[in-house]
């Protein structure tokens, strides 16, 4: 087993936290894991992408060459656009459909989307509706990444977990509502795929 994961957004989405959930059930499933240091998380609003890779085998480097990457999982779509020049042929891409407009010049919403439906593998999906939905727009990221688990190839109980373990400190309710979130996430990717 391996997965080459880029995960992208823009800061303050919850990038990180999508990584670390990942990392940590990886871990809890037996797996190696490297993730290349995180770009743009110093600045709110800039553009924010890791490099997660997962196997069963050792992994020698922690980033992800051009066209080997097996998933996408992007908080912002016209940040996962930016990436697919690294997804392989059979790869998937995972996107939430609302754009989080932060420059002045943001492309044309239509012409984003027009270039997401022309890939053959994604699953794309409004998270900040299903966790408006949920009680906050906070969990869109834990949506997100309940859309991902089809594609993981980690046990779902182990993400679970990890959910459980890293939001413990919060407090039982936000341990909950992003468990709520991920089961969302997954429902939908389920009847996309």
């Amino acid at each position: 087993m391996k997965k080459d994961i880029i995960l992208s957004g823009v800061g303050g989405q919850g990038i990180l936290s999508i990584a670390t959930v990942i990392g940590q059930a990886a871990l809890k499933d037996g797996l190696y894991m490297k993730q290349a240091e995180v770009h743009g998380m110093s600045q709110r609003g800039g553009d924010v992408q890791s490099n997660l890779r997962l196997s069963d085998q050792p992994i020698a480097s922690d980033l992800i060459p051009k066209g080997k990457c097996d998933l996408i999982i992007s908080l912002e779509p016209m940040e996962g656009l930016r990436y697919l020049p690294y997804l392989n042929a059979e790869g998937w891409l995972v996107t939430n459909d609302s754009p989080f407009i932060n420059i002045p010049n943001y492309p044309n919403e239509a012409d984003i989307m027009d270039e997401i439906n022309k890939l053959p593998h994604k699953v794309v999906l409004n998270v900040d509706k299903v966790a408006k939905e949920i009680g906050t727009i906070r969990v869109a990221n834990m949506v997100l990444l309940g859309a991902t688990t089809p594609f993981l190839g980690i046990d779902y109980i182990k993400i679970q977990d990890s959910i459980r373990d890293i939001f413990a400190r919060k407090g039982d309710a936000i341990v909950e509502m992003n468990l709520k979130a991920l089961d969302a996430g997954k429902e939908i990717a389920e009847k996309l795929i």
